[in-house]
């Protein structure tokens, strides 16, 4: 029995909220259960130095959670001068996977930065910081068409992510924090709506897993991003 009650193979509730702030480009906030994070898309009319000249956008993220979004207070990474290890490259994965979903040289010289900041964390937060970021970007990308600013539409595909694991020596599906801090393997899977893979993520938290426990969880993790592809495309219809 998981802690939460679910079913090996039942996701969380889902839910997208768009245009959440006023003044970014694309804006939502995404709750899967008790995990929130806010996201937000900015465009610039700049890219990096190394991309200078060559018609080709980028995507970018930065990710960070607020001091109070776990059960005791965390002190604010700005105060202590640098961020931590974690929070790099939760912001690298994120923006690895929103780049595999779009077309750099449709977007143009520009630059689109996602960024994820978790309101309250209960497991899976750069999962929901990589679909709600997703949303975010579709919506600037939006924004940028309508207003004639690109023709062709850079985005090519969905992305979205969900957490799997064996947890109790079962499989299950989107792990929230009860489960995933006694999981004995502990995966998140990163893939496009066409089912294309872009980053999987799985090690071994206190027992080694088989190939056959890994296709369960690769199994999981299709109807989970099936699941999750579907409320991106209900949010930004």
């Amino acid at each position: 029995m998981r802690p939460s009650g679910r079913a090996l193979d039942q996701m969380r509730d889902i839910s997208i909220e768009i245009d959440a702030t006023m003044h970014a480009e694309g804006a939502c906030l995404i709750r899967c259960g008790n995990t929130h994070v806010l996201c937000t898309a900015s465009l610039e009319e700049r890219v990096p130095p190394f991309l200078r000249n060559t018609g080709q956008g980028w995507v970018t993220a930065e990710y960070g959670m607020l001091p109070r979004a776990t059960t005791s207070r965390m002190r604010r990474e700005a105060a202590a001068g640098k961020q931590s290890g974690r929070t790099q490259e939760i912001q690298r994965l994120i923006g690895r996977s929103l780049r595999a979903g779009i077309d750099r040289n449709a977007l143009g010289e520009r630059q689109i930065t996602v960024d994820c900041d978790v309101i309250q964390a209960d497991g899976g937060t750069r999962c929901a910081a990589i679909t709600g970021g997703w949303v975010a970007l579709r919506l600037a990308v939006n924004k940028l068409m309508k207003a004639g600013d690109i023709v062709t539409d850079p985005i090519v595909d969905h992305v979205a992510a969900v957490s799997c694991g064996i947890y109790a020596g079962q499989p299950v599906l989107d792990l929230d924090y009860p489960e995933d801090s006694e999981a004995g393997t502990d995966g998140n899977f990163v893939m496009t709506g066409s089912g294309q893979m872009i980053e999987l993520q799985a090690s071994a938290e206190g027992a080694t897993f088989s190939r056959e426990q890994f296709q369960d969880l690769l199994q999981l993790a299709d109807q989970g991003i099936a699941t999750l592809v579907a409320a991106q495309a209900a949010a930004v219809q």
